[in-house]
């Protein structure tokens, strides 16, 4: 029997899942809540909470004290270290990790150190890291964006236009903010390439589908951006990892969790990459013509793409995929808030919701709203505000037209891909109703299952140490093989789209292109054009 192990260092928990190979199981899963049980740390859901609410930290120490509670957990339930082929792992994207030159040492000492807290104390130039919340950076944003010559310029570049989460801006913060500290940083890495460079023993590389959320990647090419890191900070770089392949295995394990947990020496360590490449992974999309949306607190939408395309409206995200391809991510700000916002205003439970949405038909005669309730990234919308087209605010019609705006949003905005989509799974608290996943079947004109996901960032990580494991002994498996029997949708969770409305609902979409283009861009009402559709569709 053969281990593989795939850890996750999200916001708020380190956790665990190993698998059995050639058994195909899930072995078990473990994790560490930061806030719970790590209390002396002081954060809140694994954030340092600042009197500036757009600045989000955490400690990187907080991160490797957890490994050796995680580890220790395991220990304590007599999980068998030594049986361990693998580990690889995922870590929340766009955070960084500022070490000072006595990181080197102190990475190759750990054997002697009491624990992982102790061993890795002074070691930052920078005391806390900021993460993917963190939104400080709007002015880094713009400087980098004419430096480079322009948001397009800078997509077709890295990727993505310049966010405030992403690594570059925060890089380029720290530099004109405390520049000292800046000069006398030895290297930046991120979470995942810093977790792993604990795991090892000494400095890991980046991989591309965690450096390609930071605004630095040539998205093309996969090596570092000169226009890019010009643009960010001086000598930067000399001070960022070398980019390796996901599948690649850098280094053994450290000597350190060989002697305290029993590792075998020969385990091997692989790239640590991004939650969401592994995500990807873990949930299986792994060819062309999947997707996931998650329907959560916002939504996402992201998808396998076998070549380089980015969006030229610089909403979306294109990142590399652990398997060579890319990935695209899409976020909607408007998702369950929206959703409960329609619900708690029309004064219905989930149930009322679900049958007010079952009750109208498929194109709701028209009636159309853009539940823009906050700002959103996906049309980009400033000012908030929800504008509706012959709908009134008291009707219970309102439902079926927050759920089909959101499914129409994603159509139109994930247009840019060029991938038509075949099969969708639906994840969140939100794809438990079997009306909405009708809904998204019959806009997308695909097959949707309701995917019940546990720990998928790490169940990605444990997957792939299983590949490159395999790899590194000259026996490749091709990817749909690795995720088999671990991310095979459940087929009585289908639900698939009724092809009597496909032609309405081409027709509706059309109409919803309209409609943001009256609100957003001073477009021509598409009212009279709704009035038409009614007329065509009364029921």
């Amino acid at each position: 029997m053969a281990l593989y192990l795939g850890l996750d260092c999200s916001t708020q928990s380190l956790t665990a899942v190993v698998i059995r190979i050639p058994e195909r199981k899930i072995e078990g899963v473990w994790s560490v809540n930061f806030e719970h049980r790590l209390p002396h740390w002081g954060t809140e859901s694994g954030v340092l909470r600042h009197e500036d609410p757009r600045i989000c930290h955490s400690p990187p120490l907080m991160w490797v004290e957890a490994l050796d509670v995680l580890f220790s957990d395991m220990k304590r339930d007599g999980f068998p270290f030594e049986q361990v082929q693998a580990v690889a792992g995922s870590a929340q994207q766009h955070g960084s990790v500022y070490l000072s030159a006595r990181a080197e040492e102190a990475l190759q000492r750990l054997p002697e150190a009491k624990n992982l807290k102790e061993g890795l104390s002074g070691i930052f130039t920078r005391e806390t890291s900021p993460i993917w919340m963190d939104s400080s950076t709007s002015e880094e944003c713009r400087e980098i964006t004419e430096a480079v010559g322009g948001m397009q310029a800078l997509s077709e570049l890295t990727g993505s236009a310049a966010f405030e989460r992403f690594t570059g801006p925060q890089i380029r913060r720290f530099y004109k903010t405390e520049p000292d500290a800046y000069n006398a940083t030895w290297q930046i890495h991120l979470v995942s390439s810093f977790m792993a460079s604990v795991l090892a023993g000494r400095p890991a590389p980046i991989d591309p589908g965690d450096g390609s959320g930071m605004n630095l990647m040539d998205i093309k090419t996969r090596v570092w951006a000169p226009r890019a890191l010009e643009a960010t900070a001086p000598n930067l770089k000399e001070k960022l990892p070398p980019i390796a392949p996901s599948d690649s295995v850098f280094s053994k394990i450290s000597t350190y969790f060989v002697k305290r947990y029993g590792f075998s020496p020969e385990t091997d360590v692989v790239v640590w990459s991004g939650d969401n490449p592994n995500s990807l992974i873990g949930v299986g999309l792994v060819e062309r013509g999947k997707v996931t949306i998650s329907l959560g607190t916002s939504d996402t939408y992201f998808g396998f793409m076998p070549e380089v395309r980015v969006d030229p409206a610089g909403e979306g995200h294109l990142f590399g995929s652990p398997t060579g391809h890319y990935m695209s991510l899409i976020c909607f700000i408007n998702g369950s808030l929206a959703r409960e916002r329609i619900r708690d205003s029309l004064g219905l439970d989930w149930d009322g919701f679900s049958k007010a949405l079952e009750d109208t038909p498929p194109g709701n005669q028209g009636k159309v709203m853009l539940p823009w309730f906050d700002p959103e990234i996906t049309p980009k919308v400033l000012e908030p505000g929800v504008r509706r087209y012959r709908l009134k605010e008291d009707d219970p019609a309102n439902v079926r037209a927050c759920i089909e705006a959101q499914a129409i949003s994603m159509r139109i905005h994930s247009e840019w891909m060029g991938v038509k989509t075949k099969t969708i799974l639906a994840t969140g608290g939100a794809s438990a109703n079997r009306a909405i996943l009708q809904v998204l079947a019959d806009v997308h004109d695909a097959e949707v299952y309701q995917f019940e996901v546990t720990a998928s960032a790490a169940l990605g990580a444990a997957l792939r140490s299983y590949h490159a494991h395999f790899k590194l002994q000259g026996n490749e498996i091709p990817w749909p093989e690795v995720v088999s029997g671990f991310t095979d949708p459940d087929p009585s969770k289908k639900v698939l789209p009724r092809s009597q409305y496909k032609e309405r609902y081409q027709e509706l979409i059309e109409l919803y292109k309209a409609c943001e283009e009256h609100a957003l861009r001073g477009g021509p009402d598409p009212t009279p054009r709704l009035e038409a559709f009614a007329r065509k569709y009364p029921s």
